[in-house]
């Protein structure tokens, strides 16, 4: 069994993430700021192979000072969120981000070189393929295609160079996981300042499932969807994305390689209103809904080739779109009713 250092640990993907190394029977210290939700709870806080540590992943001394006893470090951290995200704070993703990766990679160095540290596991995004015109993406094509238009997405991108780059120079071991579309319980009302409305409702500066299911849950009717609803994902959910990138931490083949993990499943974003509307509203109550403009950058497609995660590490996300639903939709419903949404 590892010590692995996750940043962004109280993020969305990090709870589930710290959850399944514990599970593994790794110790597991956790480093955020708590900048975008505040403070969460979670069922393993008091776990004893577990140690939460509040502070800035752009504090490359503190980075430092974690990583001197730890065999993993999984790069999380980052600042995030839905695409409202990628235009309230264009200059910031890139900014915040950049920052943390320097830090990060900084400190991993330092650490690989104390002798201690084996790798460092690298959160990349679906988003590195936003400007593709081929599907499925497969590893590689993020280097053949032309570079994300978004922020975000080409800070995503440079993410996988520098894990490239500490290579080449400093011989630093790395994996790159690309996470497709994550859905799960966990997302608070983001502290961003930005408010974006969908109609009546403002948005939570999330993804697409917490928003439209707290849409329903406040009545909207008809439901307001960002452009035409033809838009192409796949939703994965957080418990199996977790177990991908905890295998791609463990395994040897993973070394110096990179992997897409998703679901294979392709759903519509339309497709997946109906669904939460029906789940939430019965079947005779008529689905109604209305086109807003969308965000510039809502790719019409994201689309992953899972096959190099099945082939290298045995990796397939199991978790179906309706067993998802049905764990998430009462926890946004609570959410909401509590206030929180």
């Amino acid at each position: 069994m590892a010590t692995v250092l996750v940043t962004g640990s109280a993020g969305f993907i990090g709870g589930y993430l710290v959850e399944e190394l514990l599970g593994r029977g790794h110790e597991v210290v956790g480093l955020d700021n708590l900048s975008k939700y505040g403070p969460v709870a979670h069922s393993y806080d008091d776990h004893p192979r577990y140690r939460f540590v509040e502070g800035d992943a752009r504090d490359a001394a503190l980075l430092t000072d974690l990583l001197a006893g730890c065999d993993h470090f999984v790069a999380g951290a980052a600042m995030i969120g839905g695409i409202s995200y990628f235009h309230a704070y264009a200059y910031d993703l890139l900014a915040t981000n950049e920052r943390i990766m320097a830090a990060s990679c900084d400190a991993a160095i330092a650490a690989h070189r104390a002798g201690r540290l084996r790798k460092v596991t690298y959160i990349s995004s679906s988003m590195v393929y936003e400007s593709t015109d081929r599907w499925p993406s497969r590893e590689g094509d993020e280097r053949r295609i032309p570079p994300p238009l978004s922020s975000y997405g080409f800070q995503k991108l440079a993410v996988e160079y520098y894990a490239r780059a500490a290579w080449d120079q400093y011989k630093l071991p790395y994996t790159i996981v690309r996470p497709f579309n994550c859905v799960g319980v966990g997302e608070g009302r983001a502290l961003g300042e930005a408010e974006v409305l969908s109609g009546n409702v403002k948005l939570a500066m999330s993804h697409v499932v917490p928003d439209l299911v707290q849409k329903i849950v406040k009545g909207q009717d008809p439901l307001h969807i960002l452009g035409t609803g033809e838009q192409v994902r796949h939703y994965t959910y957080g418990g199996d994305l977790a177990r991908g990138i905890a295998v791609a931490i463990e395994h040897e083949a993973a070394r110096n390689e990179d992997f897409n993990l998703s679901t294979a499943d392709s759903t519509t974003v339309l497709e997946l209103a109906e669904l939460i509307w029906r789940k939430i509203k019965g079947p005779d109550v008529p689905f109604r809904y209305v086109s807003d403009e969308p965000f510039e950058h809502d790719v019409t497609k994201r689309v992953p080739d899972v096959a190099k995660a099945r082939e290298v590490l045995g990796f397939t996300a199991t978790t179906g779109l309706d067993a998802m639903l049905d764990e998430v939709i009462p926890w946004v419903t609570r959410a909401v009713h509590d206030g929180r949404l």
